[in-house]
Order: structure tokens, then sequence, then C-alpha cells
């Protein structure tokens, strides 16, 4: 089959790799129909490359068509329609039962003192294959995999995967009190999706963003915008009666821009051997922070933070002072994917499309124009917000 594969840092490639076959009575094989490049593969492209692999295939927001099913998968059959979760959860562990499926206690990846595997996302979660390929193995498929119906296109559930509810839970920990203001940081497809939910819900949604064809997408939905300036939390405090916003989402993470100690330091990562950037990785600071302090900065006094954006580092400063003087609150993690499948399903069913799952993608390519694409994602070019590959 065909697979997307990292080679080496900002080097993916196409490649015939051998199809997946069943390991376990619990697995699944699926054919895959759609696949999109989400921006935590662009850490992989980038940063986390110390802990990949060459020839990893790369990718966790596929669905598809069931081929094949283990004896003890009882919920599925060949032709089921479904969407596979990015987080690898088992569904009757204790965290599993808790709604906490981003730490499944059994794939949990223990040797890296991590939570739940991941498909496609480096050492650190499993080293598990990715889905940007022809055809994925589904491990604890009795529990995992959101079987669709087969009437609406893919782009109405794909992002069943990852960013819908990754977004969906970011808005949820932030904990926006009725009537309340939501600042959204980074209008990229998790940003989007989360201003959307704002305002779903019934929120003010303030979006920060620097890119003007981010910006267009979110005032189509309603959603006021700001760039990120120098006097950003002035300009927010001044928008919400000197105050600032009660809630903020951080949808952008580590490879924030503004941040150049940060990019210095991802840079030097870059260029030491595997086993020296990876101690780098787990020790230093390597995140850019700028946009993590400018939420703390613009955040009312008692609001909260809701981190969605992956970070890395495990040495970043951090302004606790202001943190306790403003008496903060800050939710963080991996999404559980499958604690919000309920809530969102009628959503992406709806004929009126109320998060609007149907304007986000920007560009459909074939799996073979997927390095060119993984580029223009990461450069954002060509108006690039959202790419989903048909393999």
């Amino acid at each position: 089959m065909k697979a997307v594969t990292w080679q080496g840092r900002r080097k993916i490639s196409v490649e015939e790799v051998p199809d997946p076959i069943l390991q376990e009575p619990t697995d699944a094989i699926v054919r895959i129909t759609s696949t999109a490049i989400c921006g935590s593969d662009l850490h992989l492209y980038e940063v986390l490359g110390p802990y990949m692999s060459r020839g990893d295939i790369l990718g966790h927001e596929p669905m598809g068509i069931v081929e094949e099913v283990g004896s003890e998968v009882t919920n599925l059959a060949p032709g089921d329609r479904v969407v596979i979760p990015f987080n690898i959860s088992c569904g009757h562990c204790t965290m599993c039962r808790s709604g906490l499926q981003s730490q499944c206690e059994t794939t949990q990846v223990r040797e890296k003192g991590t939570g739940a595997s991941l498909f496609g996302f480096s050492s650190l979660y499993g080293s598990v294959p990715g889905g940007q390929a022809q055809f994925l193995r589904v491990p604890h498929a009795n529990y995992g995999p959101i079987k669709v119906g087969s009437e609406l296109p893919d782009e109405r559930y794909l992002y069943l995967s990852d960013i819908l509810p990754t977004a969906w839970q970011g808005v949820k920990y932030a904990d926006v009190p009725e009537g309340g203001t939501l600042a959204v940081y980074g209008l990229g497809p998790v940003g989007q999706f989360a201003a959307r939910i704002g305002r779903h819900l019934g929120y003010r949604v303030i979006g920060i963003e620097p890119v003007a064809e981010r910006r267009a997408m979110a005032q189509r939905h309603g959603i006021e915008t700001l760039d990120f300036s120098k006097n950003l939390g002035e300009e927010l405090r001044s928008m919400t009666g000197g105050r600032g916003p009660d809630s903020v989402v951080d949808a952008v993470g580590m490879e924030a821009h503004g941040s150049p100690a940060g990019a210095f330091a991802q840079n030097a990562v870059g260029l030491l051997p595997d086993a020296l950037a990876r101690k780098a990785v787990e020790t230093a600071g390597v995140d850019r922070l700028s946009v993590l302090h400018s939420a703390i900065d613009s955040v009312r006094r008692g609001g909260t933070v809701s981190l969605s954006g992956v970070y890395g580092g495990n040495a970043n400063p951090m302004p606790l002072f202001t943190m306790f003087d403003k008496q903060l609150q800050l939710r963080m993690g991996q999404c559980n994917v499958r604690r919000w499948t309920e809530d969102l399903l009628p959503l992406v069913e709806d004929p009126a499309d109320p998060l609007g799952v149907t304007d986000l993608m920007t560009h459909e390519v074939s799996i073979d124009e997927a390095p060119e694409a993984y580029l223009n994602f990461q450069k954002k070019q060509d108006g690039c917000i959202k790419v989903v590959l048909k393999p």
C-alpha cells in the first residue's frame, strides 16, 4: 500500500509499504477513504523529529471502510463506515471509564512515562503506524472506532477523529460563564472549531490570528477577530470592560510565532544527534511561549486558560507570580475523543451544519501530493488551513 512516511526533519515521502494485518483478536483493518494533516503532524515534521524513526507512517485523523475484523470484535463488520479517534483506548480501564481515554491504562506508553498510545505520533506515544495510508490496523476496535452513516460525505464526519472533539474539550475546559467572553488564540483548524463552538454555545468569541485568510474564515462564522500585536492584552481588555476575556483557549502550542528564544532552542535541538535532542526536549524549555504568556496576561482575574495546543518542553519559564496573583485556573491535555462523541455526532449530522464542518477544508489532494501539502500547511502558503488526503 501507499503511505506517507517520515524520512527526517522537514522530509516527508510517499512509499510503498506492507499492508497491515490483524495481530490481535480485537483488531480491525480499515481501508482509508479520507485522512487529514493535523497541526500536531507539523510538530513531528519540525520539533519532535528526535522521537521519530525513518519510515514511520504518519497521520492520526482517518476514516474509512472496515475490511476485516478480529474474532473478538462484535460491534463492527466488513463494510461498516467508521471514523478512527487519534488516541487508542480500551474502553474498560479506570481511566476510560472516567472519561479520560487519552490516559488509557491499557495502552499507556509506560517506558516513556506518557499517556495512551496515539496513531502515527512517534515513540513518545507508542510508534503506532498512522492513518495517512491506504489501510490502517486499528487496535481495540471493539471500542475506539465511531460507526457513522453512509449518506453524508466524509468531510461531515472526518474531524470527529481529532480536531472537533479537541476543540470541544478545549472550550468545555475553558469553563466560560453563561453569556461570557471567550478568546481563542490561533485560528488554525482547532481554533476555527473552538471559536465556532463558543458561538454555538452562546458566548461572545474573539479570535486572535496573524494570518488574514484565517481571520476571514472565522469572520464568516460571526467571530470577532484581532491580529496578534504587541498591545494585544490592552486591546482585549478594552473590548471587555477593562477586565479581559473570562476564558482563553490556546489553540497554538509549542510553535507559536513571536518567540525568538523558543525558535532558537527548537532550531538548536534540530541540529543535535537524536539521543541528545531527546534529552534536551525532556529537560529544557523548547516551547515557544509567546501565545501562552499572552493568554495569561490577557485573561481576566479569576479566569481560565485552556490549552489545546501541544507543548513539549519540561523546563519552560512561566509567570507564576502573575498566575497566582490573578487566581487563574489552567486546564490542558490530549483530547479524550470518545468522551465527546455523543455530543458531537448529532451536530455534524445536522443539515444546518451548526459548527460549519463543511467550511474548513481548503485543500483536497491525493496521497501522492502529501509532501507538498505538508510544506504548504507549515508555511501557511496558498491559503492553506486544512488539508484532506484521499488515499
